[in-house]
């Protein structure tokens, strides 16, 4: 507890006595007695949570009871059983890496017995960074409260937030490190029935000491088939390395846990690597459709999952390792037509929008659509590095697929002109002097300088060979560029080298289609007849749901090998077009239909969504007239009001002020084209969850209703949202039919 005088906490008291009305102070000023700010000039700002600042990110609404996720018991020293029953569910949900709604479970865990030691622990392992050693320090003045094995755990985290000032970083995180290993196996030795130690110890060891994890993992297997994190732990122990030990765990994993999204989608990584496409197909697509659904449960938006741009990104990847060019450029779009957000969907090279984008720009060039790569609105580039270095490649590539080599010429010095700015740019170097040598190659071929074209085209597809050998994602590249390579070689009348080109293809994605049908000529083309047999059943099972008329399997049916489609791959496999996921969730995501709104405004008629059908509504939960960021951003909104009607949009504002108060805030406030509601019992703010569930108090939220009555993006937390140029966008593009 930190230590305050008592005049502060008279003031602190009173502040949120005027803010939040009588029972706001008394849950307050027993908060500030539990963790009162550092001195007394600090204040508490209305929105932001009363027990400090590692609170006021992570979940602010109460958890729900889930099923489908598995069950991995961790008892813990408890007064009310009810928090045995969400620590349970957070430390389930922690296997599956969904570490947010762990957050939430242990969160109420906490509301319901806020001095338990261990819900403190659940915390520090859930929310991560310097939040996580907050919680850490919460565990550990707790500690001599709880068992002896408990307090090991609480030790373990500790360890990892040690430091020595006579080490140097490296050395302080190797020994931290050891020391929290070293006590996990202590818990393990001491305690052999604790399934739990021996799990951390295996998510700890996972792909650096394969076997050794592998061990625990059948030790923990054996006392309990079922358990999540084993299961996943051992996906991604094998995920990199003899990855077909992890089959076993594939199969079960996702059923163990059919709401998990990420459940769905780990044995994907692994049916990918070793060539099941279809399987993996159904994995990722699960995992998005899961993921979808909850979005749908529990009113969020993709951007708030931090695996679904991964999840749908990877699915597009292997729709075309399908042949189902339809499918992948369907979710490419999906993705980038998925709600921006200025924080978690933005120009991350990782966020749902650029994923999208890299989504696309492979699709495109692995079917060879030069038309749509050229039109300006296929692709909306933004002005980042990323995106003006994939431009530039992209219009090389259409231009030279076109067979315009003066125009090919521009584009490609276009592209290399960049190579200047890589020094601000260092991540994106091996791309692009990947890029620079194939375009060359390419031209050179294209304007008939065979030996110099194939000479660039081989040093880019080794140096690309290199790029993604150690990658178990989607492709950093469009395609292969040794499939590109084998097909020059085809037309050069080298058939040999176009075998060795198309085997060291398949050396890095197993049974890629492309390489498959170009095996078929080559080997053909040798007089191999029962190796191009071979390789044109696995082709045609690996493509049996292909688009129709898919070019590759027209040039591979073409050579006149007669094959039954087999397949070749280390596992039993369903077909993917014949599998019904349906019941994991929807396939695409859509805005969600908004909650009821009901409320009184300031003339005291009743305000609902219903009256505002056929335009879009921009609604704000502030917390009322007492809070002054609050008034702040209603002032901006308001001196936008013009800029708000050209997008179609009405504002309404809701608070829990009265009818009265606000008429009377509104006499000297200049905040005209907003509609004021009146929502004292917050019971509109909940249906929002613009509402803190675990403190009892409003949230600020800034919400987005399209003209069909459906939450296109919200923001709500501790602050209001004030990115004005970023409303407008988005209004923008909802006024156009986006999300």
């Amino acid at each position: 507890m930190r230590l305050t005088t008592l005049p502060a906490l008279l003031t602190l008291t009173a502040a949120l006595a005027t803010a939040q009305g009588t029972r706001g102070a008394a849950r307050a000023a027993a908060g500030a007695l539990d963790d009162a700010p550092q001195s007394t000039s600090d204040q508490i700002k209305q929105g932001h949570s009363h027990f400090g600042k590692a609170y006021d990110s992570g979940p602010r609404t109460k958890p729900y009871r889930m099923t489908g996720i598995g069950m991995a018991h961790f008892p813990i020293t408890h007064k009310n059983p009810e928090v045995q029953v969400w620590f349970d569910q957070g430390n389930t949900l922690l296997h599956h890496f969904w570490d947010y709604e762990a957050e939430r479970a242990f969160r109420w865990a906490r509301k319901l017995e806020p001095e338990n030691a261990m819900v403190y622990w659940g915390l520090a392992r859930a929310a991560g960074g310097d939040r996580s050693k907050e919680f850490i320090r919460e565990a550990a003045k707790r500690k001599g409260a709880v068992t002896p094995r408990e307090r090991l755990y609480i030790e373990a985290l500790e360890a990892q937030i040690k430091t020595d000032s006579l080490r140097d970083r490296k050395s302080n995180y190797e020994n931290q490190q050891r020391d929290y290993l070293d006590t996990l196996e202590t818990i393990s030795v001491r305690y052999p029935e604790d399934l739990e130690a021996k799990a951390l110890i295996a998510l700890a060891g996972m792909g650096d000491n394969r076997y050794g994890t592998e061990q625990i993992i059948r030790e923990i297997l054996a006392k309990q088939a079922d358990h999540p994190g084993a299961h996943h732990y051992r996906i991604h122990n094998w995920n990199y390395h003899e990855a077909e030990q992890a089959l076993v765990s594939c199969r079960q994993y996702g059923g163990i846990a059919p709401d998990s999204g990420h459940a769905q989608h780990m044995p994907g990584h692994v049916y990918a690597t070793v060539g099941m496409w279809h399987e993996a197909a159904i994995s990722m697509d699960a995992a998005t459709r899961v993921e979808r659904k909850n979005m749908q449960d529990r009113m969020t938006f993709p951007f708030n999952h931090w695996n679904y741009g991964h999840n749908r990104a990877y699915l597009a990847y292997i729709q075309e390792q399908l042949g189902m060019e339809k499918a992948a450029v369907f979710g490419a779009q999906q993705l980038m037509d998925a709600p921006l957000d200025p924080k978690q969907n933005a120009d991350s090279p990782y966020s749902s929008h650029s994923q999208g984008i890299s989504s696309m720009l492979r699709a495109l060039v692995k079917f060879e659509r030069w038309d749509a790569l050229l039109d300006r609105d296929t692709i909306r580039w933004r002005e980042i590095f990323m995106d003006r270095m994939n431009r530039a490649y992209a219009r090389s590539r259409a231009r030279l697929g076109l067979g315009q080599s003066d125009a090919a010429e521009v584009a490609i010095e276009e592209h290399a002109e960049l190579k200047g700015d890589l020094e601000k740019n260092k991540q994106f170097a091996d791309v692009h002097a990947i890029q620079a040598l194939e375009l060359q190659g390419r031209l050179a071929l294209l304007q008939g300088k065979s030996l110099e074209g194939l000479r660039l085209l081989s040093e880019a597809a080794e140096k690309q060979f290199e790029n993604q050998k150690e990658d178990n994602d989607p492709p950093k590249y469009p395609e292969l560029l040794y499939n590109a390579l084998g097909r020059e070689y085809l037309k050069a009348g080298s058939p040999k080298l176009a075998a060795q080109s198309f085997e060291q293809s398949l050396r890095l994605a197993r049974n890629d289609i492309f390489a498959l049908a170009g095996l078929v000529e080559a080997r053909h083309a040798l007089g191999q007849n029962d190796q191009a047999k071979t390789a044109m059943a696995s082709l045609l099972f690996t493509a049996s749901d292909a688009d129709a008329g898919l070019p590759l399997l027209a040039r591979a049916r073409a050579i006149g090998v007669a094959a039954e489609p087999k397949d070749s791959s280390p596992g039993p496999q369903r077909n993917y077009a014949r599998v019904t996921l349906d019941h994991f969730g929807p396939a695409s995501w859509a805005p969600f239909p908004a909650p009821r709104l009901d409320a009184a405004d300031t003339s005291g008629k009743q305000a609902s969504l219903d009256q505002y059908k056929g335009r879009n509504v921009m609604l704000i939960f502030y917390l009322g007239r007492e809070c002054l960021h609050c008034m702040a951003q209603l002032k901006q909104i308001a001196e936008k009001s013009s800029e708000w009607a050209g997008l179609d949009t009405d504002v309404v504002a809701a608070s829990p002020n009265l009818a009265e108060d606000t008429r009377e805030a509104l006499k000297t406030a200049k905040l005209e084209g907003i509609r004021f509601l009146s929502d004292p019992k917050r019971e509109n703010a909940r249906r929002f969850t613009a509402y803190d569930d675990f403190e009892e108090m409003e949230l600020h939220a800034t919400v987005l209703i399209d003209a069909q009555g459906r939450v296109h993006w919200a923001s709500i937390g501790g602050e209001p949202f004030t990115d004005m140029a970023f409303l407008a966008k988005q209004l923008g593009r909802m006024r156009a039919g986006k999300p």
